[in-house]
C-alpha cells in the first residue's frame, strides 16, 4: 500500500506497522519529548496502551476495537458510542476510513483511531427513467464495486487487527454494518476467546432492493447470508429499534435477551439550542428544513416534487426550504430543482459546518422527514427525526412504523409516497403555528425524557457489562460524554 510519511513526506512503499525509514512512524506510535515538569496531562493524547497509567486503569473494564466503513469523527452513531463507552471505562480503538486531510492514526477525544484510504470503484448512482441496458449495466457496477470495495474493507480490518492486537490488545471485535462480512475479521480471533459484537445499523438486503429498485435476486440473497453469519457469530447483537431486533430474532436465530435496542439519539451538543440563522430570518418567510443523506432511497427527489406541487399547484410562495447534507445523489438532485424551477425557493447546500447547519435549523418553523415507504425505510430509525424533535420542530412525515414510534405527536404524518398530500400537510402547519408549537413542545420533553443520547445510551452500557460480566464504571455526564 502506498503511502507518504506523516512527518518528511517521503514516499514509501509500506503496509500497515512498516516504519518510514526516516523515522519511526509505526502504525499509530511516535517518540514524544518528555513533558515538562508540572504541565498538566492532556489526556486527548494519551496513548492507551499498558505504560500508561490511564490505560492500566481501563483495563479491568475492556478493551474494544471498533470497525467502521465511514469517517471517525463524522459517524455521529459511532462516535456517541465510543464516547460512552470510554466515559464507562473502556479503551476503545476504532478503525475507520480515511478523509482527504485526515491523518492516519490519532487520538480523537482520548479515542484511538486508525484509518484507512478509502476505495471507490465505479459510479453506482441509480439514474432517472433508466433504459434496460442502463438497469442491467448499473446493477453489473453496483455489485462488483460493492463486492470489491467490501473484501477491501474487511482485508483492511483484519490488517489492523493483528497491529492493534499486537501493540495494544483487546477484548472485544465491535462491527458496525454495513458491510456485513466483518465478521470474517472476528471468526479467527473467537478461536482465541474474544468476543464478538455486531452493531447493526442497516438491513443490508433491504438497503440494495431500496436503493436500486431491485428484487430478492441472487446477490440480495447472498447479503442476507453475510447477515445471518454476522448475526450468528455474534455474543450479542445490538438493534436500533424493535424492528431491527425482530429481524435479529426471525433472520439470526438469537435469543431475545441477546439482543440490546441502542437507540439513536442526539448527544448534549445538539440538545443545546443554537442562535437563528439572520439570513434565513430576514427572508420573512416559512422557513423548511431537511437534514440527513442525499442518497437514492432518502426520498429528497419526492421532497423536491412536493415543493413544486406546494408552490406551482397550491399556489404557495412564502416558503423558502433549506436542504442541508450531502451524498451520491447531490448533483442529479440539484439539475432536478432546476428542472422543477425551484431556484429561487430552495437551496441544497452540501456539506456545511455544523455551527451553520444548527443555526439554519434554529431558524426552521417546520423540518421535512421525506423516506418513502420502501423494504429499508418501513423498519428503520433516522437521527434526524430526534434532531429535528430536540430543537422544537414540527416535523411533515410519511406514514412509516418506526418513525411515527419515535415522533409521534410532533409530527403530521401522510399516506406514503404521496407528494400531493405530502405538500398539502406542509400548507397545514404553514397556516396553524399555535399547531406548529404544541408539536414542537411535546417533541423537545419526549426527546427530553426518552430519546436523548444520555438516555438511550445506557442501554449499551448494559449490553458491555452482560458481555463481560463486569460492571463498568459509573458512566461519565452527558456533557463529558458530547463531543465538540
Amino acid at each position: 500500500m502506498k503511502s507518504s510519511c506523516c512527518t518528511c513526506g517521503t514516499a514509501t512503499k509500506t503496509v500497515i506497522g512498516t516504519p518510514c525509514r526516516m523515522k519511526w512512524r509505526g502504525f499509530g506510535t511516535r517518540f514524544r519529548k518528555p513533558r515538562p515538569s508540572g504541565q498538566p496531562l492532556d489526556l486527548a493524547r494519551v496513548r492507551p496502551d499498558s505504560t500508561n497509567p490511564l490505560s492500566v486503569m481501563k483495563e479491568n473494564a475492556g478493551r474494544i476495537l471498533m470497525f467502521v466503513e465511514n469517517y471517525y469523527p463524522g459517524d455521529p452513531r459511532v462516535r456517541n458510542e465510543s464516547q460512552v463507552l470510554l466515559a464507562a471505562g473502556y479503551q476503545v480503538v476504532v478503525v475507520a476510513l480515511r478523509a482527504p486531510g485526515q491523518p492516519l492514526s490519532e487520538v480523537v477525544n482520548g479515542v484511538r483511531v486508525y484509518r484507512l484510504p478509502k476505495l471507490v470503484l465505479f459510479e453506482k448512482t441509480p439514474v432517472s427513467n433508466p433504459s434496460w441496458f442502463q438497469r442491467f449495466w448499473l446493477k453489473v457496477r453496483a455489485v462488483l464495486g460493492y463486492v470489491c470495495e467490501y473484501m477491501y474493507f474487511t482485508f483492511g480490518c483484519f490488517s489492523a487487527s493483528v497491529y492493534v492486537a499486537l501493540r495494544h490488545g483487546f477484548d472485544v471485535i465491535h462491527a458496525h454494518n454495513p458491510p456485513d462480512t466483518l465478521f470474517l475479521v472476528a471468526a479467527p480471533y473467537k478461536l482465541l476467546g474474544k468476543k464478538f459484537v455486531f452493531d447493526h445499523h442497516d438491513l443490508c438486503p433491504e438497503l440494495y432492493q431500496s436503493r436500486y429498485g431491485a428484487r430478492r435476486d441472487l446477490f440480495a440473497s447472498c447479503l442476507q447470508l453475510a447477515e445471518k453469519c454476522s448475526l450468528k457469530l455474534a455474543d450479542i447483537t445490538i438493534a436500533t429499534n424493535a424492528s431491527y431486533k425482530a429481524t435479529h430474532l426471525q433472520r439470526g436465530g438469537r435469543k431475545s435477551e441477546e439482543v440490546f435496542i441502542v437507540r439513536n439519539g442526539p448527544n448534549s451538543l445538539r440538545m443545546k439550542i443554537e442562535p437563528r440563522s439572520e439570513r434565513l430570518v430576514q427572508m420573512n418567510k416559512t422557513i423548511l428544513c431537511y437534514i440527513g443523506s442525499l442518497n437514492p432511497q432518502d426520498g429528497v427527489d419526492y421532497l423536491l416534487r412536493s415543493l413544486h406541487h406546494l408552490a406551482y399547484v397550491l399556489g404557495r410562495e412564502d416558503f423558502y426550504c433549506v436542504i442541508m447534507g450531502q451524498g451520491d445523489s447531490l448533483h442529479s438532485l440539484r439539475a432536478l430543482a432546476h428542472e422543477l424551477k425551484l431556484d429561487g425557493f430552495i437551496e441544497l447546500t452540501g456539506f456545511i459546518p455544523d455551527a451553520d447547519l444548527l443555526a439554519n435549523l434554529s431558524a426552521a418553523d417546520i423540518c421535512m422527514d421525506p423516506d418513502p415507504s420502501s423494504p429499508l425505510n418501513d423498519v428503520s430509525t433516522w437521527i434526524k427525526i430526534m434532531e429535528y424533535m430536540a430543537y422544537g420542530k414540527p416535523i411533515v412525515s410519511y406514514d412509516l412504523k418506526e418513525t411515527r414510534f419515535s415522533a409521534q405527536d410532533a409530527a403530521l404524518y401522510v399516506e406514503p409516497n404521496n407528494e400531493a398530500k405530502f405538500a398539502g400537510a406542509i400548507v397545514t402547519l404553514m397556516d396553524r403555528p399555535v399547531l406548529r408549537k404544541k408539536m414542537g413542545e411535546f417533541g423537545r420533553e419526549r426527546v427530553e425524557r426518552e430519546l436523548q443520547w444520555s438516555v438511550v445510551s445506557q442501554e449499551l452500557v448494559r449490553a458491555y457489562e452482560t458481555l463481560l460480566k463486569r460492571p463498568a464504571v459509573k458512566p461519565a455526564s452527558q456533557e463529558q460524554v458530547a463531543n465538540p
